[in-house]
């Protein structure tokens, strides 16, 4: 097993820091950025695409740190209605299939897109709980008609690469829990499209991230190491669905994730929130978190995902991983 870091936290670090503050910490794989709803600035794509002695070289300066590149990530909405996003989305994954081919990278992390809810829409729609025939007939226009289409096309291209892509299981998105990766799985008859087991997500959904891994089996590819904080005091209230997100004012500069697209602002008093690992569950999860993915791929990569907003990059960077290791030397996790 490989534990390290999806390097999108210290964006604002060139590679080769970023590559020895992963170091530093005992990590040995990282995860970069292909595009998406983010930039690139870990990966010049261009320049990797046109020569192999610039993917040559790119691939030396992990070498030479003793970390292992394990995968691309472009998380976005490939499927997005929004002409100035989901085209944009799409062709990034594309495109890093092409570059994962060429760098010998067998994995990449994706999400699997959120259509518009009928033809001609163009705002991606999310149906949470299909309990009137409306929202039945616009899953099965969703389903049917964009993304088994699409994902079809991906999971050709991935095979032909022999590349895996890795489906982050992620509310607002088709697939967003295990029922939703193994219909996508069945439907496109996937080989080389799987999950990448991201257990934040699953947690304030009310699923065990473990029990998600045993269901999964081999259909599980890639990991990440993100925990999630129950506020039990507001989520009595407002549940585990709350909508008080905010607008980031134009002043402030609000986070672009594609066209006129921002970030939005998360409510104070959230029923939930996404902390470094071990702040939301203790080492007893993240040991047998780890054991269940040794049982599916002995060699799996785990990246840290750190968006602990309540620590600075570095800091909540480091916690993940003392605890990470932590807990795999707890598992008896051999980490290579």
């Amino acid at each position: 097993m490989k534990l390290g870091a999806y390097t999108a936290c210290l964006h604002d670090r060139p590679l080769p820091e970023t590559l020895k503050i992963l170091a530093d910490m005992g990590l040995n794989s990282a995860e970069i950025n292909a595009g998406g709803f983010i930039p690139a600035p870990h990966l010049p794509i261009a320049e990797l695409l046109a020569g192999a002695a610039a993917r040559q070289e790119y691939l030396g300066e992990f070498e030479q740190a003793g970390i292992t590149l394990t995968g691309l990530n472009v998380n976005g909405n490939p499927l997005n209605p929004d002409p100035e996003v989901g085209p944009k989305h799409a062709a990034d994954l594309r495109q890093a299939i092409t570059l994962a081919s060429l760098l010998g990278v067998k994995r990449i992390v994706a999400m699997s897109g959120l259509p518009a809810g009928y033809p001609g829409g163009r705002a991606a729609s999310w149906v949470v709980n299909p309990w009137d025939s409306q929202f039945l007939d616009t899953l099965e226009y969703q389903w049917g008609e964009v993304a088994v289409p699409f994902w079809t096309e991906i999971e050709e291209r991935a095979r032909d690469a022999d590349v895996k892509v890795c489906i982050e299981m992620h509310p607002h998105n088709l697939v967003f829990n295990p029922a939703t990766m193994e219909r996508l799985a069945t439907e496109i008859n996937a080989t080389h499209v799987g999950a990448e087991m991201d257990p934040s997500h699953l947690f304030w959904q009310g699923i065990d991230p473990v029990a998600a891994i045993e269901h999964l089996g081999d259909l599980v590819y890639h990991a990440a190491a993100k925990d999630t904080r129950i506020n039990e005091q507001n989520c009595r209230v407002r549940g585990v669905l709350d909508d008080r997100f905010q607008r980031v004012p134009a002043e402030a500069n609000p986070v672009s994730i594609g066209g006129r697209n921002t970030l939005n602002q998360w409510p104070a008093d959230a029923s939930w929130q996404f902390v470094a690992v071990g702040r939301g569950h203790g080492q007893e999860f993240w040991a047998r978190f780890l054991q269940a993915l040794q049982a599916v791929d002995p060699g799996i990569a785990v990246n840290i995902e750190h968006e602990d907003a309540e620590l600075d990059q570095v800091e909540g960077l480091r916690l993940a991983a003392d605890n990470l290791t932590q807990a795999a030397t707890a598992a008896g996790v051999s980490v290579t």
